[in-house]
């Protein structure tokens, strides 16, 4: 499976030629190198290893350091490995938008979700609340509501949907097309919503 690493910008929308407004979000993708290659005789499976972004050198560690020297390329912000990749590369090549992507394509996109910090069930699971504010109900109407039976079994079972931290989670959206690319810029526009926040690191896939 071929994709690049790249950074979320924004949402903007485009206009089709039937005057449809569809909401596309904006992601700078590569210019990616080729920090290893890795083959079926010497690692066991085929990969494409990238980097993207760049990194202080005093942030890196030694043997990262060593490791993008071989690359002959900068400490990397990112580093990602691709199985399977149908990429013909070299160590130390630069792997652009234009190498992988095409318009029309459908993409899968992978990243961290936006962290909502510590949320009730019925922002974090959709429940419908309690209800009726009549029989005496008061301040429930956000309420989880009962949550497990009496002496038996005693205990609340495990996975059971309550309150608790939402988001910062690993997401991969599947399915989103690439409505246009700006190549001289890096860009894709994707038609739908990717997961993070402006400016975080995603993986976009074919």
């Amino acid at each position: 499976m071929e994709g690049l690493i790249g950074k979320k910008i924004g949402m903007t929308s485009i206009f089709t030629e039937a005057g449809d407004n569809i909401a596309c979000t904006v992601v700078e993708v590569g210019p990616c190198v080729v920090t290893q290659v890795k083959t079926d005789e010497t690692d066991g499976y085929n990969a494409v290893q990238l980097g993207y972004g760049e990194r202080k050198a005093k942030s890196t560690s030694n043997p990262m350091k060593g490791h993008f020297a071989k690359a002959n390329t900068t400490p990397k912000l990112k580093v990602v490995e691709f199985r399977d990749s149908a990429l013909e590369s070299a160590v130390g090549d630069s792997i652009t938008v234009m190498d992988v992507f095409e318009e029309g394509d459908f993409v899968e996109v992978t990243g961290t979700s936006k962290g909502k910090g510590f949320q009730g069930v019925v922002k974090r699971h959709g429940f419908g609340g309690v209800g009726q504010a009549t029989h005496g109900q008061h301040n429930r109407g956000r309420a989880p509501g009962s949550i497990g039976a009496a002496s038996y079994p005693a205990k609340v079972f495990k996975g059971m949907k309550m309150a608790g931290r939402m988001g910062g989670d690993r997401i991969t959206t599947n399915g989103l097309q690439v409505m246009k690319i700006f190549a001289e810029k890096n860009l894709l526009l994707i038609k739908g919503a990717v997961p993070g926040h402006k400016g975080s690191l995603v993986i976009v896939k074919k």
